[in-house]
């Protein structure tokens, strides 16, 4: 399936860019340390493992796994350790009104979305990120109705074990695995196993990740909207 990979298949770090359709976004897993050149392009990090202290603008952060992270392009910064971490660059990204912006998902409050899923909030345009959205995808087991969304997203599965269906096809969801679903593109992300499905994504423009429509446009309600 084009739309889902391993990123054991990509060698240099390299996931869903434009080389594999994927255009307003270079999603990429990478290790951060020492001096980090300014980039041209809007950039959202989510750290995987390791971590340290990160100097941004004069500032100060420590960074760790669950830690999320905005730079603006066009900024230079520097971390004192190593992590490794999910980059997703936001190509011609709206001007934000920020230089940068760090969330600590283990401390951010639980959304509610469709089929009894679960969201943490990262970087998004309340923290001056004024692109995208970035969010944990909590999917507990089972399948939700085949729907669509109108933003344009790419995901990485932290944990868990699931099934991607697209017009009659599937791939098999691991950790590590990554999906391009672009926008209105009519989709079932199913979790197959006995525990919580986590994926990391990033979407544009950016949104709630509660927002999805069934195959015939109508809106999906969510749990506490239905009678």
């Amino acid at each position: 399936m084009r739309y889902a990979m391993h990123e054991s298949e990509a060698a240099d770090g390299r996931l869903f860019d434009a080389d594999r359709g994927c255009s307003l976004f270079s999603q990429r897993t990478a290790s951060v340390s020492g001096e980090i050149q300014a980039s041209d392009s809007d950039e959202v990090l989510y750290v995987l493992e390791g971590g340290g202290t990160a100097l941004i603008d004069g500032h100060t952060h420590e960074l760790g796994p669950g830690t999320a992270l905005f730079v603006a392009r066009g900024v230079p910064w520097q971390l004192e350790g190593e992590a490794r971490a999910v980059s997703v660059l936001v190509h011609d990204a709206e001007p934000s009104s920020v230089s940068h912006a760090v969330v600590d998902l283990d401390e951010v409050e639980t959304g509610t979305a469709t089929a009894g899923r679960q969201f943490l909030l990262g970087v998004t345009p309340e923290q001056g990120c004024a692109a995208v959205t970035q969010f944990i995808g909590l999917v507990p087991p089972g399948r939700a109705p085949d729907h669509f969304h109108t933003y344009d997203e790419v995901i990485y599965v932290l944990e868990g074990e699931g099934m991607l269906e697209i017009d009659g096809e599937q791939a098999h969801l691991t950790p590590g695995t990554c999906i391009h679903l672009p926008a209105r593109l009519v989709h079932c992300l199913a979790n197959t196993g006995d525990a919580e499905l986590r994926v990391l994504g990033v979407f544009r423009p950016a949104g709630s990740p509660a927002e999805a429509y069934y195959p015939d446009g109508t809106l999906a309600a969510l749990p506490s909207e239905r009678s």
